[in-house]
């Protein structure tokens, strides 16, 4: 698969390098020219940069990891408001937080309904931002894999962005449709507060097993 990454921070070259090592090959672009070249060079042999204005034809899926101030211009950027990603399978990575106070920057809807705003037609899913790019690829055992949450409206886009993840070492969980990402960017926020309090956000939510609870369900 050809996986268009617009972006060129940590996480961006962190999932690159781990799609790369599973067979796919990469596309980079993004604002800063110079960036994008580090960027596909830190990846390796199977990226590519490209220019903003031909980014869209070279991809079949495009990966969205940039900073919440810069995402709107990011996607204009590529074509996004006249179309140029329409049809296509877009994931968005956007953690909108304040690193600070752990708010959610949105005052309203989230990250992942504003990229869907501006890149006019496509198929957005929100995943992939609650791990940081140093977790990719997972190489423990399967049933410590991480799961990552998937909010998204359509049945394919949400398969093949499980696809992605199960091919970082992942498993993946579907939320709902792109009007649960907000939520789903809010656990972001509470992540952030947990550990600038002092503490680990893995021991701050209940361990649930989800089998017992249905087995419990069948028996009432």
């Amino acid at each position: 698969m050809q996986i268009g990454m617009l972006g060129t921070g940590n996480l961006a070259v962190a999932l690159s390098r781990a799609w790369s090592t599973a067979g796919h090959s990469i596309v980079v672009t993004g604002r800063d020219p110079g960036r994008v070249v580090a960027a596909a060079e830190q990846i390796g042999t199977t990226a590519t940069s490209a220019l903003p204005g031909r980014f869209a034809t070279r991809v079949d899926v495009v990966v969205v990891a940039i900073a919440w101030d810069g995402l709107e211009q990011a996607l204009r950027l590529v074509g996004g408001p006249e179309g140029a990603l329409a049809g296509k399978t877009v994931v968005d990575c956007t953690n909108p937080v304040d690193y600070a106070t752990g708010r959610l920057l949105p005052e309203t809807g989230s990250a992942a309904e504003l990229v869907a705003r501006v890149a006019a037609g496509a198929h957005v899913v929100k995943a992939l931002h609650l791990f940081a790019g140093a977790s990719w690829p997972f190489t423990g055992e399967a049933d410590a894999s991480p799961i990552v949450a998937l909010c998204g409206d359509d049945a394919e886009p949400l398969d093949r962005v499980a696809s992605l993840v199960a091919d970082l070492g992942a498993r993946s969980a579907v939320l709902g449709g792109l009007a649960a990402a907000r939520q789903v960017e809010e656990a972001a926020g509470f992540v952030t507060r947990v550990v600038a309090a002092g503490a680990n956000p893995r021991w701050a939510v209940p361990d649930v097993d989800p089998t017992l609870l249905r087995a419990a369900d069948a028996d009432r």
